[in-house]
């Protein structure tokens, strides 16, 4: 569960303090012995990033704002933030206050973002009494408005919420129990759901969603989703797609279990970001007209399951030889994306742990982007990467690369050559979209071993505050 957050007009004497500020000379605002603030002082004449005092069991932590690139900037407090949270939980903390003694509203919040991020934990399935975890945080900080703070906290539940949808074991979160979580998300933040079931998806003809669902006990679900306000500032809308493969074996081209298998509850990270970007849209109202899809099954290597060699027939009538059954995404969301072309998107953008290659390619610091979309489209998301530190690394989208995806049997192949696997990927899903196209993917970032900073180990719920931040932008773009 989400900490509390709000805000405070005054400090607390006795209450654990995370502090920020621009100058070490504004700490004799704060109500320290002469000793205790010298103690700080040094700390931050050593560039220390969070300076610690023990004051009789009172924690004391102080950040001072880096100067330099912005982005980097509020990435560093946001760190910051972290460290504190973490330190507040060794200690047995439940409740803190947060100090501004700075007057950028967007520093302090990046301060209580990384401290509401880095106390995510996911233990729903422990028997064993956890430690007492941070529940509270009271913020003292006269530049941050009410309302934005309250987006903050907005934002973060969303980020909890596609975190909690990754970590969970395919054991508890089927397709079908994904679209009712789905519904049960739409219901509490204002936003329409609908849940196609097999037979719809068979009326439909959604032949790679059925494919790779074909080796599995449980049937597949297309779950629709929209948030169209009054007002919106978009004629057309704005049409996510998330991959949501519940649990990915590689069906009969199976994978190895060590470091691979075994952490493919995660395949669904494209799915939990689609989600939790429109539950977080839908709960600030933005005016702007979104779609939400999440083609949603398991890929296993059941009696039935599609093989090697197999000719699928498409949703948009196009034929696909599958010659990797582990290749299973990029099937269900070109099902998902043809499907998509009936909202006429003004941009449609997918979000997928889709490759290897991606994350070999750029590791676990950033996801890779590429597409058909006009310029601004993506100089309006990378500015969202930079503020909110989901970087993005742009590939090339040459039609060469298209090349790789000729069969000799049917219109095009489901897995390209050796080299560039996350570009091919991306240009095998574009030939199912005609709409100013976006692909992300997310294979390096959604899911990590071990934790970074206010990243936790596992899922990370990327995807969630940068696609907000674009759609914020698009909201305000007019």
């Amino acid at each position: 569960m989400m900490l509390q957050i709000g805000k405070t007009s005054r400090t607390a004497g006795a209450k654990d303090l995370l502090v920020i500020l621009s100058d070490p000379s504004l700490l004799r605002n704060l109500d320290l012995a002469r000793n205790d603030r010298q103690y700080l002082l040094e700390q931050l004449k050593e560039e220390k990033q969070v300076a610690v005092c023990d004051i009789s069991g009172r924690l004391v932590m102080v950040h001072q704002v880096a100067k330099g690139d912005r982005s980097r900037q509020l990435e560093l407090v946001r760190r910051a933030g972290n460290t504190m949270a973490l330190k507040l939980q060794e200690a047995k903390r439940e409740e803190a206050q947060v100090v501004s003694l700075q007057d950028d509203a967007a520093l302090t919040l990046a301060l209580v973002e990384g401290a509401a991020l880095g106390a995510y934990t996911f233990n729903r399935h422990k028997t064993e009494k956890q430690p007492t975890a941070l529940k509270k945080l009271s913020v003292v900080a006269p530049e941050v408005k009410a309302e934005a703070l309250q987006e903050l906290v907005d934002v973060c539940e969303c980020v909890y919420t596609a975190r909690d949808l990754v970590n969970e074991p395919a054991s508890h979160l089927s397709a079908v129990q994904l679209g009712e979580a789905a519904q049960e998300l739409g219901k509490a933040a204002g936003f329409s759901v609908k849940v196609l079931n097999k037979k719809q998806i068979e009326a439909e003809g959604m032949g790679g969603l059925l494919a790779v669902n074909r080796g599995s006990l449980d049937p597949p679900v297309l779950i629709i989703m929209e948030w169209k306000p009054k007002g919106a500032v978009n004629k057309q809308p704005v049409v996510l797609v998330g991959k949501g493969v519940t649990y990915d074996t590689g069906g009969l081209s199976l994978k190895p279990t060590p470091n691979s298998m075994d952490s493919m509850k995660c395949d669904m990270a494209g799915a939990a970001a689609m989600i939790g970007t429109i539950a977080a849209v839908a709960k600030r109202k933005l005016p702007v007209h979104v779609v939400a899809l999440v083609p949603s099954t398991d890929n296993r290597p059941g009696g039935r399951a599609f093989a090697p060699g197999d000719v699928l027939k498409m949703h948009s009538g196009l034929t696909v030889e599958n010659l990797n059954s582990d290749a299973e995404g990029r099937l269900i969301l070109a099902d998902a994306l043809s499907y998509g072309e009936r909202y006429g998107a003004e941009t449609i953008i997918t979000a997928a742990t889709l490759t290897g290659a991606a994350a070999r390619a750029i590791g676990t610091q950033g996801s890779v982007v590429m597409g058909t979309a006009p310029e601004e489209r993506f100089a309006m998301l990378q500015e969202a990467a930079a503020e909110t530190f989901e970087r993005l690394a742009p590939m090339p989208f040459w039609e060469e690369y298209a090349d790789e995806l000729k069969s000799d049997i049917a219109d095009l192949k489901n897995i390209g050559g050796a080299l560039a696997g996350q570009i091919t990927a991306g240009k095998f899903l574009a030939r199912f979209t005609t709409r100013p196209y976006i692909h992300i993917d997310i294979a390096g970032t959604a899911f990590l071993d071990r934790r970074d900073h206010y990243r936790p180990k596992g899922g990370t719920g990327v995807g969630v505050r940068l696609l907000f931040q674009f759609l914020k932008r698009r909201a305000a773009a007019n």
